[in-house]
C-alpha cells in the first residue's frame, strides 16, 4: 500500500522540529510516525514542504492512500484503509484524516475530492503541538512494544541486573550490567547494540535506540524515549529525544522534546512546573505568540543542532529554535530564535557559515555528512527564521 503523508496544518504547529523534517518524521513512542507505516508493510513517502523534498520525496502512484501525517497508525486504521476505493476516505472526529486519491488529485485539499468517508471510531493518537509528543508518548510507546516484538524472542540480559516485571525486549548486541530496570510501570524496549551502564535506574517505560546509551548513575522514570545515537545521563522523566543527541551528565530534563545533534550542558536543568503551579504557556510558530498548554508539567523543546553550555537553567515551557548555541548565568528567555547565540544578558546572531561548520564536526563525530541536501535545508531555515532574530 502506497502511503502519502502531508504535512497539514500540524507542519507550523510542530515547529522548530518541522523546520527540518516533515511531520511523518517525528518520534512519538519507539518509532516514528512513518516508521509506525513501514513496520506495517506500508510504502512511505511525503507531501511536504518544497524544501524538505529532496530529503523526503513525494512518490505518486496511479492509486494512493493520502493520510494527514499527524495520525499514528494502528493496525485498525491500517486495515481501514487497505479497504479505501478511489473517492473514499476516513473521518475522525468529524475531520477527514485520510483517502484514496488518483495521481492528479494528490495535491489537493481531502475535503474536495472525497465524495464518500466513514468515521473511524477506535482511538488514534494525533501529534498536533508540541506538547503532544511527550504527553502521548506512553500510549505509543506501548503500541510500538506490541508491533515490534510481536512473535519475536526477546534476548537475555546478564544476571547482574536486576529486572521486576516481565515487561522487557532485548535486541542483539546491548550490554547491560547492574542496572535496576522496572517494567511494572511500562515495558522497556532495548535497541540494537544498546548500552546500559552500571548504576542505572529505569522505570518503564523506555525506549533506549540502537547505539544509544545511559551512562553510569542515570535515573530514567518513564515514559521516555531515546531515539539512535544518544547519550544519556543524570535524571530524565517523560522525555523524547529524537537521535543523535546527548543529555550526558547530571543535571534535570523533565516532560521536555529534543531534537537531532542538540547537545544538552553538563548541570543544565530545565523547569517542569512553575512556582504559583500556573498553566505553561508555550511559543507558538503558527499564531506568532504563546498559546495555553493546558499543561501544569511542561519543559523544553529544542530544534535540530541546538547547543547549550554548562549550567544552563531552562525556564517552564521554553522553544529554542534550529541551530542556536545558548549560554551563560540566569534564565534565558524562554522562546529563542533559530540560529541565536548567547543567554540571559542577550541574544546575537549565529552567522549561518559558522553554524554549518559547527554541525559538521557535531555530525562527523557519528560517522554522518553535512551534505549538500542538509547543508540547503539549514540554509533554508536560517532564511524563515530571520524575521525571529
Amino acid at each position: 500500500m502506497n502511503i502519502i503523508l502531508f504535512d497539514g496544518n500540524a507542519y507550523e504547529h510542530l515547529k522548530p522540529f518541522t523546520f527540518t523534517r516533515p511531520v511523518g518524521e517525528i518520534r512519538v513512542g519507539i518509532l516514528t510516525i512513518a516508521e509506525k507505516y513501514t513496520k506495517r508493510n506500508c510504502s512511505v513517502s511525503y507531501h511536504t514542504q518544497d524544501y524538505l523534498s529532496v530529503k523526503y520525496p513525494l512518490k505518486i502512484n496511479e492509486v494512493n492512500i493520502v493520510v494527514n501525517a499527524s495520525v499514528c497508525p494502528t493496525d485498525a486504521f491500517v486495515d481501514a484503509l487497505s479497504g479505501l476505493k478511489p473517492g473514499q476516505g476516513i473521518t475522525f472526529h468529524g475531520s477527514v484524516i485520510a483517502a484514496c486519491l488518483t495521481a492528479d488529485q494528490v495535491k489537493t485539499d481531502l475535503e474536495s475530492v472525497v465524495n464518500e468517508t466513514t468515521e473511524f471510531k477506535d482511538p488514534l493518537t494525533k501529534i498536533e503541538r508540541l506538547w503532544h509528543i511527550f504527553q502521548h508518548n506512553g500510549v505509543e510507546l506501548e503500541n510500538d512494544y506490541e508491533l515490534i516484538t510481536k512473535g519475536r524472542t526477546s534476548k537475555t540480559l546478564s544476571n547482574t541486573n536486576k529486572i521486576i516485571g516481565d515487561r522487557i525486549f532485548v535486541e542483539d548486541g546491548v550490554w547491560a550490567e547492574c542496572a535496576v530496570i522496572n517494567t511494572t510501570t511500562g515495558p522497556i524496549y532495548l535497541g540494537k547494540d544498546a548500552t546500559v551502564m552500571e548504576g542505572v535506574l529505569v522505570r518503564g517505560a523506555l525506549a533506549v535506540g540502537e547505539h544509544s546509551q545511559l551512562n553510569m548513575g542515570a535515573k530514567i522514570y518513564g515514559p521516555t524515549t531515546l531515539g539512535p545515537y544518544c547519550k544519556v545521563g543524570g535524571e530524565v522523566n517523560n522525555s523524547v529525544l529524537f537521535g543523535y543527541s546527548n543529555k550526558g551528565h547530571e543535571g534535570f530534563l523533565g516532560n521536555s522534546v529534543l531534537g537531532e545533534w542538540c547537545n544538552i550542558g553538563a548541570d543544565t536543568n530545565n523547569s517542569n512546573l512553575k512556582n504559583n503551579y500556573d498553566e505553561v504557556k508555550l511559543w507558538n510558530y503558527a499564531v506568532g505568540s504563546f498559546e495555553r498548554t493546558g499543561l501544569q508539567f511542561c519543559g523544553l523543546f529544542m530544534g535540530d543542532h541546538s547547543k547549550c553550555g554548562i549550567n544552563t537553567m531552562f525556564n517552564t515551557g521554553t522553544v529554542v529554535g534550529v541551530s542556536a548555541n545558548i549560554f551563560g548565568s540566569g534564565f534565558p528567555r524562554n522562546f529563542i530564535p533559530s540560529f541565536s547565540w548567547g543567554g540571559a544578558q542577550g541574544m546575537t546572531n549565529y552567522k549561518l557559515e559558522k553554524a554549518l561548520e559547527t554541525a559538521s564536526r557535531v555530525m562527523a563525530r557519528r560517522k554522518k555528512e553535512l551534505d549538500a541536501v542538509e547543508t540547503d535545508i539549514l540554509t533554508r531555515v536560517y532564511e524563515l527564521t530571520k524575521e525571529y532574530r
